[in-house]
């Protein structure tokens, strides 16, 4: 459930995101034949057709981007084959992103990606759950973020852990609202804010939900051995 809720119907955001991968079109292009070249190997996405790959994955990485403030520190919970953050990390050069991911082929792929489009950004090998109990990443990033990894109250178990005090979760989902308000509450969240768009050429509807991180998240959470998961708070 969200407090605030905007509908974007009408594509407001969907010219800048045309332009932003207009800009880095080779770059795009770049990815999207590493994407295709490593997905029979490593299993990375069902989605491959290029027109599919453009609205699903690229537009709709781009179309969150507004809500990424100029050089933010930014963790990826659950990166798999790259999105949002490797599109975020193609127009955004000035955000400084760690991507989490759990397997470790996906890594590989994770890092080869950065490596041969010339971007800036760290892949960690590690559960998300083991990684928040590291001091060097709890609460250090101005935002954590998400795509399609997990129900919003277990999302926000793996991603809040991560968050400064003042900055925040984005969850990039899909089109039905799901409360986890006491979820965000316990973990140090403030109210959530929802921005509801379509995709264009009828390639579905989506959510972006935001949630500042207003309290420091209690070192119980996250709970781990499955348990976001099994028993969302």
């Amino acid at each position: 459930m969200c407090y605030n809720t905007r509908m974007y119907m009408d594509f407001p955001d969907l010219a800048r995101a045309k332009a932003l991968f207009e800009q880095n079109k080779t770059t795009f292009e770049a990815f999207y034949e590493l994407l295709i070249a490593y997905n029979g190997r490593y299993n990375l996405t069902a989605i491959t057709q290029k027109e599919e790959v453009l609205h699903k994955h690229f537009y709709d990485s781009l179309l969150g981007e507004p809500y990424f403030e100029q050089g933010a520190a930014c963790v990826e919970i659950g990166s798999g084959a790259g999105f949002p953050s490797i599109p975020l990390m193609i127009v955004r050069r000035d955000l400084r992103v760690t991507l989490v991911e759990s397997t470790g082929k996906k890594c590989e792929f994770l890092r080869t990606a950065i490596r041969e489009l010339g971007l800036l950004g760290e892949v960690v090998n590690a559960r998300a759950e083991e990684l928040a109990n590291d001091a060097r990443f709890r609460e250090r990033f101005d935002i954590a973020f998400a795509r399609a990894v997990a129900p919003l109250a277990s999302l926000a178990e793996y991603c809040m852990p991560f968050v400064r005090v003042g900055g925040k979760m984005i969850a990039y989902k899909g089109s039905a609202e799901e409360d986890a308000a006491r979820a965000f509450s316990l973990l140090g969240g403030g109210k959530s804010e929802c921005v509801h768009y379509e995709l264009p050429q009828h390639y579905g509807a989506r959510t972006l939900v935001l949630v500042k991180k207003e309290r420091s998240t209690p070192l119980k959470y996250p709970r781990g051995q499955g348990k976001e998961r099994k028993d969302p708070l």
